[in-house]
């Protein structure tokens, strides 16, 4: 279960402080994968990150139990002067990886992200397409209960996208996912329930068509206001 209490976070802006969620309180179902959606800007990233811990409420908690991984394909906690190689270790270090998994965990990467010499050389003088594969590589080299997904579920070529397909569905045959997208068909395909961000709630739907029917008339409603 992964649980928000009083869960409140703002930011600091040019017209004031702007509060994403306010004592937000919210249950995630447990032993489903759910589908976030809302419009841009509703907060849904944010939520994402304060799940996955990389990223602190305002105050209040998330409350869980579970493995939770961090962002998929985010590599922005990455060393640029060190290679793909260090950084690995190094998450698998913190992950309090065994020496036999550590090893385990930077071969599986190294051979999936398929950059070859780069490989060993500092990640900031990989291309983005090269990140991508290390980053998404080292989040499928752990198992967790659930992986927290924004957008994109792999980049690169046609291969290469089908590659990491394969093996994101291996990793979700025994874990959950909380996926946000705006793209009704992934939703569809791994999501068993939807909940829908706005205005700094969060609401459930157990019926995943009828939470993408609500997503779509928030959709509309919004565009049918008047832009000033």
């Amino acid at each position: 279960m992964i649980e928000l209490i009083n869960l409140t976070k703002s930011f600091t802006t040019t017209k004031g402080r702007h509060y994403v969620f306010r004592d937000l309180n919210f249950v995630f179902p447990e032993g489903v994968s759910i589908g976030l959606m809302g419009r841009n800007g509703a907060g849904k990233s944010t939520l994402l990150q304060l799940i996955g811990g990389m990223d602190t409420p305002d105050y209040g908690q998330v409350k869980t139990d579970k493995r939770i991984s961090w962002t998929v394909g985010l590599g922005s906690g990455f060393q640029g002067s060190l290679s793909a190689r260090d950084n690995v270790r190094f998450v698998a270090r913190v992950h309090s990886s065994s020496p036999e998994e550590m090893r385990e965990r930077i071969a599986f990467v190294e051979e999936f992200a398929e950059i070859g010499k780069f490989f060993d050389l500092p990640m900031k003088t990989y291309s983005s397409g090269m990140r991508s594969r290390v980053t998404f590589g080292l989040s499928m080299a752990f198992d967790f209960d659930y992986y927290l997904i924004d957008e994109a579920m792999a980049t690169g070529d046609p291969l290469f996208r089908k590659k990491a397909q394969a093996v994101f569905a291996d990793r979700v045959k025994d874990a959950n996912l909380i996926l946000v997208s705006h793209n009704q068909n992934d939703i569809r395909e791994y999501c068993q329930m939807v909940v829908v961000v706005e205005d700094g709630q969060a609401t459930l739907f157990e019926d995943v068509e009828t939470g993408l029917e609500a997503y779509r008339n928030m959709q509309r409603q919004h565009q049918a206001v008047p832009q000033r």
